[in-house]
C-alpha cells in the first residue's frame, strides 16, 4: 500500500500523457504534453535522460528491448535507441492524426499503431537506421479512433484492436495474411484490451455508455463476464506481472484492481517451475 511520488511536472499546464515500463523492470519511460520523452531510474528515483524529438504531446509509448517507441499528436512515431546520445533513430509516418495506441509484439517483430484517424498500422522491426519505413499492413475497417491495440501472447501474429465511440467493435487480425479473423460489437467505446497469459481469454475496458470491463473467451468471442463499478470511461488497463490481476484507471479518478485470471494452484506450481528453469538458464548465460 506504499506510494512513491517519482516526479511532478514543474509547469502547471504541462502534464504526463504516457508511461511505460521497460520489460526488465527498473526503468520507466514518461511522455509529456510538452513533447518530451523522459527516462527514469525507479530505484534511484532520478531522471536519466530527457529525449526531445517530437513537437507535440506524446500520448503513447512502447518498448522493444533498448528501443523505445513514442507516438505523438502529430501522427508521427519515433524510435529512440536509449543506449546512444543521438537517440532518435527512425520516424514512422503512417497516421494523419494523433497516435493513440502503440504496442510492440512480444517477439519484437512488429509494432502495431492505432490512430485518431481510425487506422491501424503494423510496422516491421527495422534494425539499423536509414531508408523509408512503410507499414506491412494497414487496416481501415474501424470507424472510430483506435486506442486499444494488444498482441496475443500465445499466437505471435495475432493482434486485437478496439475502436472508439463511433465504432465500438473489437477486431482480431492475422498480421501476416492481413485477414480479419473475427469481429465483435462491444456496444461501447473500446479504450483498451489485455490478453490473459493464464487463460485463452482477454479483457476489454470501455467508456460510453457502460464504463465497464468485459471478459471474453477466445477464439469464440463469447462474453464471460461484465465488471461494473467505474462511473466514467476507463482510460487504461494494465496487468500484474503474474497475470492474475487487472488494474483499471478511469476518468472517475479512481484506480480499481480486479482479480480476473487467478490460476488454480496446480497450474501455478507448474508455471513457476517452468519459469524458474528458464531464469536459471538465463542467469548461467549472463555469468
Amino acid at each position: 500500500g506504499e506510494i512513491i511520488q517519482l516526479l511532478q511536472m514543474e509547469h502547471p499546464d504541462v502534464y504526463i500523457s504516457s508511461v511505460s515500463w521497460i520489460k526488465e523492470g527498473n526503468y520507466l519511460a514518461v511522455g509529456t504534453s510538452s513533447a518530451e520523452v523522459q527516462l527514469w531510474d525507479i530505484q534511484q528515483q532520478k531522471r536519466l535522460r530527457n529525449m526531445t524529438s517530437h513537437c507535440a504531446r506524446v500520448g503513447t509509448l512502447s518498448w522493444n528491448s533498448y528501443i523505445l517507441s513514442s507516438g505523438a499528436r502529430t501522427g508521427h512515431i519515433h524510435h529512440h535507441d536509449v543506449r546512444v546520445a543521438e537517440h532518435h533513430v527512425a520516424t514512422l509516418a503512417g497516421h494523419t492524426q494523433e497516435v493513440c495506441g502503440l504496442k510492440w509484439s512480444l517477439d519484437g517483430r512488429y509494432l502495431a499503431s492505432g490512430g485518431n484517424d481510425n487506422l491501424v498500422n503494423v510496422w516491421p522491426c527495422t534494425q539499423g537506421g536509414g531508408g523509408d519505413f512503410a507499414p506491412v499492413q494497414t487496416f481501415t475497417q474501424h470507424q472510430g479512433a483506435v486506442k486499444a491495440v494488444a498482441w496475443c501472447p500465445w499466437q505471435m501474429n495475432v493482434l486485437a484492436t478496439g475502436g472508439g465511440t463511433s465504432d465500438r467493435h473489437i477486431r482480431i487480425w492475422n498480421v501476416c495474411s492481413g485477414a480479419c479473423l473475427s469481429t465483435v460489437d462491444a456496444h461501447s467505446q473500446v479504450c483498451s484490451i489485455l490478453w490473459s497469459t493464464n487463460y485463452k481469454e482477454f479483457i476489454s475496458g470501455h467508456g460510453f455508455a457502460q464504463n465497464q470491463l468485459v471478459l471474453w473467451k477466445y477464439p469464440t468471442m463469447t462474453k464471460v463476464a461484465e465488471l461494473q463499478g467505474h462511473t466514467a470511461r476507463i482510460l487504461n488497463l494494465t496487468m500484474s506481472p503474474d497475470g492474475t490481476t487487472v488494474a483499471s484507471a478511469a476518468a472517475d479518478e479512481t484506480l480499481r484492481l480486479w482479480r480476473c485470471f487467478e490460476m488454480d494452484p496446480i497450474k501455478k506450481k507448474e508455471k513457476e517451475k517452468a519459469n524458474s528453469a528458464k531464469s536459471s538458464i538465463i542467469h548461467q548465460s549472463i555469468r
